[in-house]
């Protein structure tokens, strides 16, 4: 795979006594979307960066972006990334103050990952899998993560020797060593209160705002249409920006509990939006599933990422060079279910120590009224509720559930701390700088799981390899800073998910829309496997190779496909799922490993 911005610099040449002279710079080989130099400072970027600095954006429109985060650097050095927008991943090497500066976007919608020899070299990539010297060692901790949590969550990638920088973070490099800066800070204003009326003007004009941002310069825009309250009023801000009927592209799936066509074609009608569908079949996993897998720069186990790669590729075909996504509604207003589940379990936290004193005894494992219908679910919530915050967000661990010490070799468990995945939850919970509110706090907490680990990376690996552009006009900066000053009860109003976002859109958005239950592009992989011979052939063969790296224990495969997949499909086929992507992901690289060497 080709990556778009890369670089490797000598810092023992950077690092001497004096700073090298200007030739030494113009030597320095970065490349990227855009770059830019003079005798003192070269960068290099992807993304489109914007700058309130007046000087910052002139260079920028004179120059290009790389020339105007120049000029924030040579005023603000490591403070720059507080003062820059929009979406961006970049490097800056500075010969006089002897510093390199990495530096990626809020939400890591750019991405940069990159291997530090302390004090001799860096090399930089925004593919973990494109960086210079990154070594063919893969990092058993980081095997377990993606196993943990579906996706590697950064810093860690599956390279030992590669690290990515985490959303809202740079990293300065320079004589004293490497520091990490974080240059969002999680600052909620959970005391500002705003009337209805004006909050909701306020929140319709900056989605509007955003999305003739995202679509300036372009031919040809289209959008994902999942049906969902995102998508459909990103396709309803496109038609009132543009005047045309918007280009509306959706996904299908022939599997019961599985297919929102239904109310794309609600929202496409309401819209007026040129509609166009696919409908996804096993064939159509077979036919992309190792490709899908071997695209990603690491193993990437949302299953979505299949589904999203086929609508990209529709509006690609259809001519549109830039296609926007609907991704950050949810993660910005409050509306995955499990917010609503957290906050069952904080009022259960809030009785008196003495009644759940009385309580907790009834729900153990043995307690009879675990067996009586009704009482079960009850008895678990007062279990689950018992773990702290974040912890119990992870009570259902698909792996932990089953038990590493059950699915993985004890010579693989051996070198790996099944314990730090939650480790790492923790330092992520406790990123936000002020008390916050649960609701916000699990806002935080999801921008950094759910959407710069995982659903990003599924967008921008999916139209990457269809080869058109995407844009995030949910993830503006302008709203983000909205949805901080939000007042927290009105994201989750008693258990009403995303109140204020529907309400502010009621009227605009069909009232059906509105009241329908999130699905989005999930995948019925499970069901269609357990029947699909074809299918079930490839998860098989892909987890005997898992065996044979020594990864997998043998006996669970057999368990798993054998005798969980037909009890529950659903639930056991995401488990099968996330073990094929690993190990078809790993195979490509064993594929690369091989023409290489056959080149050598």
């Amino acid at each position: 795979m080709k990556d778009k911005l890369s670089g490797h610099i000598d810092l023992t040449r950077l690092f001497d006594s004096a700073p090298p002279d200007s030739a030494w710079l113009d030597a320095v080989a970065l490349r990227g979307a855009d770059v830019a130099r003079d005798s003192d400072l070269v960068c290099a970027l992807l993304g489109n960066p914007q700058f309130d600095d007046e000087a910052a954006a002139k260079a920028a429109a004179a120059s290009g972006p790389a020339a105007g985060f120049m000029q924030v650097w040579r005023r603000h050095g490591e403070q720059a990334g507080q003062r820059v927008r929009g979406g961006y991943a970049l490097v800056l090497v500075d010969r006089l103050r002897q510093a390199v500066f990495l530096c990626v976007d809020r939400f890591a919608i750019q991405t940069l990952c990159y291997s530090h020899d302390e004090g001799h070299s860096l090399s930089i990539s925004d593919r973990a899998d494109c960086v210079q010297g990154r070594g063919t060692e893969f990092d058993s901790q980081s095997i377990f993560d993606y196993l943990f949590f579906h996706m590697i969550p950064a810093p860690r990638t599956i390279f030992a020797k590669v690290r990515r920088l985490p959303a809202a973070h740079g990293l300065l490099i320079n004589r004293q060593g490497a520091r990490l800066l974080r240059h969002w800070p999680l600052r909620f204003d959970e005391q500002h209160r705003q009337d209805f009326a004006s909050a909701r003007d306020e929140f319709r004009h900056i989605i509007k705002s955003a999305v003739q941002d995202e679509i300036a310069g372009q031919a040809r825009v289209g959008t994902f249409l999942s049906g969902g309250t995102d998508s459909s009023t990103v396709a309803g801000m496109l038609r009132d920006v543009s005047g045309q009927p918007p280009q509306a592209y959706s996904i299908g799936f022939e599997a019961e509990g599985y297919d929102e066509m239904a109310y794309a074609r609600l929202a496409a009608r309401h819209f007026g939006c040129e509609h166009h569908e696919y409908y996804v079949t096993p064939a159509d996993l077979l036919a992309s599933i190792s490709a899908v897998a071997q695209f990603h720069d690491q193993p990437f186990g949302n299953s979505s990422a299949l589904p999203s790669y086929y609508c990209a590729k529709m509006a690609r075909e259809d001519g549109c060079t830039k296609i926007l996504a609907g991704d950050g509604g949810d993660e910005l207003f409050g509306g995955n279910s499990r917010y609503a589940l957290q906050k069952v379990f904080e009022y259960y936290h809030a009785l008196p120590q003495g009644v759940r004193n009385m309580i907790e005894p009834f729900c153990g494992d043995t307690s009879v009224l675990r067996r009586i219908p009704g009482l079960r679910q009850m008895t678990g919530y007062v279990r689950h509720s018992k773990s702290p915050m974040p912890d119990r967000l992870q009570n259902y661990n698909l792996v932990m559930q089953l038990n590493p010490a059950s699915v993985l070799t004890a010579e693989f468990l051996a070198t790996v701390d099944v314990g730090q995945p939650i480790q790492h939850m923790r330092a992520t919970w406790a990123e936000c700088e002020q008390p916050v509110g649960l609701v916000n706090h699990m806002l935080a907490y999801d921008w950094r799981y759910t959407l710069a680990d995982s659903d990003l990376p599924k967008v921008r690996g999916a139209t990457s390899m269809a080869g058109i552009a995407v844009g995030y006009p949910m993830l503006a900066d302008r709203l983000a800073d909205f949805s901080m000053r939000l007042d927290p009860h009105w994201k989750l109003k008693g258990f009403k998910l995303r109140w204020f976002f529907k309400e502010a859109l009621r009227g605009f958005l069909p009232d059906e829309i509105i009241t329908k239950k999130k699905q989005g592009f999930g995948l019925p992989y499970g069901p269609w496997m357990a029947r699909d011979p074809a299918l079930k052939r490839l998860a098989l063969d892909s987890l005997q190779g898992l065996v044979a790296r020594g990864i997998v224990r043998a006996d669970f495969v057999q368990a798993l496909m054998g005798q969980h997949l037909q009890d529950h499909p659903g639930y056991y086929g995401e488990m099968v799922w996330i073990l094929m992507m690993l190990e078809q992901w790993l195979r490509g690289q064993d594929e690369s490993a091989q023409a290489a060497a056959a080149m050598s």
